[in-house]
């Protein structure tokens, strides 16, 4: 939630158990459900508009409530009382919201929190990274370029119980889109009372979503949600609390877990390999792709192609995945998650790109080392080095060893390649990102929505979340297709967009490393969890029956 950049950090899974009982029906604390969990770092923002990675976007899926909201694969109303009315040749949607829902203050959710919101995230004086998903709705860019003010967004609350949306140009993943948290309501009251430090803490929120948080202070290592009885699906949330606790080492997380102390936890490398006959260990699918992106800004080397392309095919994937991961990823052949989109005769994206563009990521040492030399021979140097910045967890450090030595066998009595490793947390990496200052960065990314789009429009020349601030026309020309001149011809879009992904593959944009399959050990206890498409947990509905 998806930089935004939504940058991926460690997704984890939770858990509900069921109450004896619906939702607003008292408990004894003995009956009540808990689940304890881990994940890899801390909450960057709890504000929907400023939020850019999975944590931060976790605990707002928990805590918030959008139009629509993920039932594993399937889009379900949420805030809204019922699907949308499209017209106008797809350029109107209207929603009508269910009337009594209520903010944990008491106060009535209406559209104008929705109204609010949207333009607030869009007004270039929030400074939300993720505006640019507003594009597409009418007046968006116009707003973001300060051509036009934030009230002029074509969306509108018409009286209090119906929101409606004007777009300029269709757009396919529209109701896939909304479910981000960029989208969610806020109320302005809040905004208004807390200014710059609305979000920071749990004091300056009010929530609508399935949980509220409480005592969160901006930098606790651990939180806690418990059940929001005023949400108003509140019967079918079964786990009363959920408590988050930061772990960065897969050996901490394991005597947690086997002390009870956590319910499930997430494991890499031989922690993984060591537990895979355990018949609480399994392995989640995920859509979140890691990458490499070479900042051509700070390493004049990076700018050329042949030593971008070496430094791709120096990496052994499966290998890495093997020694390294052992948590049941997938090599990374595209920036854009395989198994994701598919076109009208069902043909994976990834696999559309064909065997060429693909081939760009396929281990080849020997064409790796002839790269490298000659593209060190066009720049006439014979050496360089350059920083690896990733998370400071065991797992993040084990992959910037792997990734240093791999990219240190280039080198060659003609050409030497020297590279450092910086492990720093996951909330500084982020911001690095964002700032743009770093020389090489590993990274990641979970879709908004199930579209190629939106793993490509990343590296839009012109996207604040473009990190290392790649610039290809070509490849802007082909995403203005799919996001524009072909936006209503499935067909062409779908064209437009496999063109951007194999100018992307051919000139090494980002260097992708491996598709994101988590290793968990979880109670036999829990049940129901559902993923949505962005690999994220929807508590409603789960349970976790024997906690306590």
């Amino acid at each position: 939630m998806l930089k935004k950049k939504v940058v991926l950090a460690a997704v984890t899974l939770g858990s509900v158990a069921v109450l004896a009982g619906c939702g607003g029906s008292k408990q004894s604390a003995s009956k009540q459900q808990s689940f304890k969990i881990m994940e890899s770092d801390v909450i960057q923002t709890m504000d929907p508009a400023l939020a850019t990675d999975i944590i931060s976007g976790q605990t707002m899926l928990n805590t918030y409530a959008g139009l629509y909201r993920y039932d594993g694969k399937k889009l379900k109303p949420d805030m809204a009382a019922k699907m949308a009315k499209v017209t106008n040749n797809n350029l109107t949607y209207t929603f009508t919201l269910r009337k009594g829902a209520k903010w944990s203050d008491g106060k009535t959710v209406t559209a104008q929190d929705f109204a609010y919101a949207w333009k607030r995230a869009v007004d270039p004086a929030t400074k939300s990274q993720y505006a640019y998903i507003y594009s597409g709705i009418k007046n968006a860019d116009a707003i973001m370029a300060g051509k036009k003010p934030a009230s002029s967004l074509g969306v509108k609350a018409i009286g209090k119980y119906t929101f409606q949306v004007n777009l300029e140009k269709p757009i396919p993943y529209f109701e896939s889109m909304i479910t981000l948290q960029t989208f969610d309501p806020v109320e302005k009251s809040q905004v208004d009372k807390y200014g710059d430090k609305y979000g920071t803490k749990s004091s300056t929120l009010t929530f609508n979503g399935p949980y509220i948080l409480k005592n969160w202070t901006g930098a606790n290592n651990t939180w806690t949600v418990t059940k929001n009885p005023k949400y108003w699906n509140a019967k079918n949330v079964h786990i009363s609390k959920i408590t988050t606790q930061v772990v960065k080492e897969a050996t901490t997380a394991l005597n947690l877990f086997q002390d009870g102390k956590l319910d499930d936890i997430k494991l890499s490398g031989n922690a993984a390999t060591q537990n895979s006959n355990s018949s609480e260990f399994h392995n989640v699918k995920q859509t979140g792709v890691f990458y490499l992106e070479p900042n051509a800004n700070k390493v004049p080397e990076f700018k050329n192609i042949k030593i971008r392309q070496a430094l791709s095919l120096a990496i052994n994937r499966k290998q890495f995945i093997k020694k390294v991961l052992g948590n049941g990823s997938q090599p990374a052949q595209s920036v854009v998650a395989a198994n994701m989109m598919f076109n009208s005769k069902g043909t994976d994206y990834v696999t559309a790109l064909g065997s060429k563009a693909r081939s760009y990521n396929d281990y080849d040492l020997t064409k790796a080392r002839k790269l490298f030399k000659e593209g060190m021979a066009e720049l006439g140097e014979k050496s360089f080095s350059f920083e690896l910045t990733g998370d400071d967890t065991d797992g993040a450090k084990a992959t910037q060893e792997y990734l240093q030595n791999a990219f240190e066998k280039l080198s060659s009595s003609d050409a030497k390649l020297t590279v450092k490793a910086r492990s720093v947390p996951f909330k500084q990496r982020v911001a690095l990102g964002a700032a743009h200052n770093f020389q090489m960065l590993i990274t990641a990314w979970a879709p908004d929505f199930p579209d190629a789009i939106s793993f490509l429009d990343l590296f839009r020349g012109d996207n604040k979340t473009n990190d290392a601030q790649w610039q290809n026309a070509d490849f802007d020309a082909a995403l203005k297709q799919a996001g524009t001149t072909y936006v209503a011809d499935p067909a062409k879009r779908w064209t437009a967009l496999v063109d951007a992904g194999r100018i992307f593959a051919k000139n090494v944009g980002a260097i992708p490393l491996y598709q994101v399959g988590d290793s968990h050990m979880t109670k036999k206890t829990v049940k129901n969890l559902q993923y949505t498409p962005a690999g994220m947990v929807d508590y409603i509905g789960a349970s976790n029956k024997t906690s306590k």
